[in-house]
């Protein structure tokens, strides 16, 4: 684990800075290519890469901010540097870019979804291996041989051994997007990804909190993403209902 890979002067490279900046150019080209083979123009799947990246960074920094708001009081430079996210809400500040985008552009918002969403988890995994290299998101204190002690200068806390649920959460994403395009080969014609993804990823993000040991905020006995969580999965289902619905409105009026 190292949080600054090297220096040059007043100029350093952040390791989970550069785990994000890989794993969004892997995405946006992925984005590319899978909106050419689906019809979706270049310049569209560029436009609104852009905005999800932006838009998505100030939701998650936006809600990172909220959840820990009262030590935001006292320190607020070191929350609102670059370091610190909320996962859900670059999600859901990305989605509503989205969705008013497509609109403007006449793009079918649910086309558009299918083609980012397996690059949108593939990017997840790998900002979950720069939560690892700079220690957030750390997990409990553990004496089992899975147990990862983090140095001095990391986030989390040093010479204790610890869950590595960054890994965890990493690997998860990593499955996601192989049961995404599994089930894209698969699917019906009329469902689109997006049920998928939100029970999985909502399912495993509620999971994997329990094993978390970070400050993260909380709702009642609940933490804050496990909250998001239950109404993530509770939405999945509702839209897989409303797609199987349609699909039987249109097969009965033809």
């Amino acid at each position: 684990m190292c949080r600054v890979l090297f220096s040059i002067g007043r100029f350093s490279i952040y390791s989970y800075g550069l785990m994000i900046a890989l794993g969004v150019l892997l995405g946006y080209y992925w984005v590319k290519r899978r909106g050419t083979q689906c019809g979706i123009q270049g310049d569209f799947a560029l436009d609104l890469a852009l905005r999800l990246v932006l838009i998505g960074f100030l939701g998650g920094k936006v809600l990172y901010v909220f959840t820990n708001w009262q030590n935001f009081l006292h320190e607020p430079l070191q929350y609102l540097g670059s370091s610190g996210f909320v996962v859900y809400g670059g999600i859901l500040a990305g989605l509503a870019a989205a969705w008013s985008y497509c609109r403007r552009r006449e793009v079918a918002f649910s086309a558009a979804l299918d083609v980012f969403l397996p690059p949108v988890a593939l990017a997840q995994a790998f900002g979950r291996v720069g939560c690892f290299l700079t220690g957030c998101c750390y997990g409990r204190p553990t004496q089992s041989r899975i147990g990862v002690v983090f140095p001095e200068g990391c986030s989390a806390p040093a010479g204790v051994p610890l869950i590595p649920t960054q890994l965890f959460s990493a690997a998860g994403d990593l499955l996601i997007v192989c049961l995404l395009l599994v089930y894209e080969r698969r699917k019906a014609a009329y469902r689109t990804l997006a049920p998928t993804y939100f029970f999985l990823y909502g399912t495993g993000r509620f999971c994997i909190e329990f094993l978390r040991d970070d400050p993260r905020g909380s709702v009642g006995a609940l933490s804050t993403s496990q909250f998001i969580s239950v109404f993530v999965v509770i939405l999945s289902a509702v839209l897989y209902w409303w797609e199987g619905r349609k699909h039987q409105k249109a097969a009965s009026h033809p």
